[in-house]
């Protein structure tokens, strides 16, 4: 390995989190390092399934300083955010070291010591932007090795035409199921969603207003939660989905547990499958046989596929070793626990009122306290 260089800040990951800390860094002056393990940046987004759109608004989806395009549509589709991300990182100069697997992060003295595939950086602030989606997640369901079709992780999913005319078991229904099920429906396959427990759905607009809009709003509005006056208006928009088997969860349409949000489906065509019979909606899989599942109300199915959109978890664990709070950062970014460890997680929280729109915040918070402390620490 190369000798240890040193540097202001090492930032962990290529994606929106990771370039957006690096833009607001660069705008600061302070110095950094970044650190990719794939092989070009913002991995996650042209990995994403080819239909895929943003389901929140432009305006409040973009990185700091640089608004998308005026001629991108409303909901920015995968292409183009790839394009918008390609061409943000050329704009400040943002040259990530690709290839470069964090191994480990330990505490020296007042610095962290970063060790990679063949870096190893010293620097009294890193940034952990290794992405909300970092590793995907299985979960283990008995006889699921007897199963003689394709299985796959919806990070696998690209298009429906290898399951043109298939029935197809998509197990899980957050946005990514209910969106690939969609895909497939369209497509000319047979989807079947298998839910677990109860969902909250909501359409991506509510007469023209987008439901991005109302969660922001839904703070200072008595439209949050549960109220009755919220759950009539997406019914009306929706109807009673409870004769297709989707039920809602005792809690409200936007809560948070911990630091992680739970946030509802956003409809973009769906529901609407469901309704014409084009989607079939299951309870969850007690056993997966040759041929294709028993589901938890005894009943059968028959597949040729199961895509599993079971969701991540995120990975810095793995790399960041045990300090005072690198799992305590909270709900923000800078708090008195950052602050103290010098150790940011960016992009790492998920809410209603948008990712995007949380990291660019994020960065710019991150950012600007890095660069109040390095002076501080310049002037002692």
């Amino acid at each position: 390995m190369a000798e240890t260089e040193t540097t202001d800040v090492v930032i962990v990951g290529a994606g929106p989190a990771g370039l957006a800390v690096g833009a607001c860094l660069r705008r600061a002056g302070v110095d950094f390092v970044m650190l990719e393990r794939e092989s070009q940046l913002a991995p996650s987004w042209r990995r994403h399934y080819l239909r895929l759109h943003l389901h929140t608004v432009k305006r409040l989806s973009s990185l700091p300083f640089v608004p998308f395009p005026e001629n991108y549509p409303r909901y920015v589709p995968r292409a183009q955010m790839v394009e918008y991300l390609d061409s943000y990182a050329k704009r400040f100069d943002l040259q990530p070291r690709l290839g470069e697997t964090v191994r480990s992060i330990r505490k020296d003295g007042d610095d962290w010591i970063v060790e990679s595939t063949s870096t190893s950086a010293r620097a009294p602030f890193v940034v952990i932007a290794s992405g909300y989606n970092a590793e995907p997640f299985t979960p283990s369901i008995p006889g699921i090795e007897r199963f003689k079709g394709k299985i796959v992780h919806a990070r696998d999913y690209a298009n429906a035409k290898p399951y043109a005319g298939q029935p197809v078991l998509v197990i899980g229904m957050g946005n990514t199921g209910a969106e690939i099920a969609l895909d497939l429906a369209e497509q000319g396959a047979r989807p079947t969603i298998s839910l677990r427990g109860g969902v909250h759905i909501v359409p991506r607009e509510l007469y023209g207003i987008p439901i991005q809009m109302l969660s922001i709003l839904s703070a200072i509005l008595p439209l949050g939660g549960n109220s009755p006056l919220l759950l009539r208006i997406v019914d009306h928009a929706l109807g009673d989905l409870s004769r297709y088997g989707i039920r809602r969860p005792p809690g409200p349409i936007m809560q948070k547990t911990g630091g992680r949000a739970r946030i509802p489906v956003i409809d973009v065509g769906t529901v609407r499958k469901i309704q014409d019979d084009m989607i079939k909606v299951k309870p969850g899989v007690s056993e997966v046989t040759a041929d294709g599942v028993i589901f938890n109300d005894g009943s059968r199915g028959a597949f040729d596929a199961i895509i599993f959109a079971t969701g991540y978890r995120v990975n810095y664990s793995t790399f960041l070793q045990t300090h005072d709070g690198a799992d305590a950062v909270g709900d923000k970014p800078v708090n008195e626990v950052s602050r103290r460890s010098r150790v940011y997680l960016v992009g790492l929280r998920n809410s209603a009122a948008g990712l995007l729109r949380d990291i660019s915040k994020e960065a710019m918070l991150v950012a600007g306290d890095i660069a109040r402390q390095k002076q501080n620490r310049l002037a002692a």
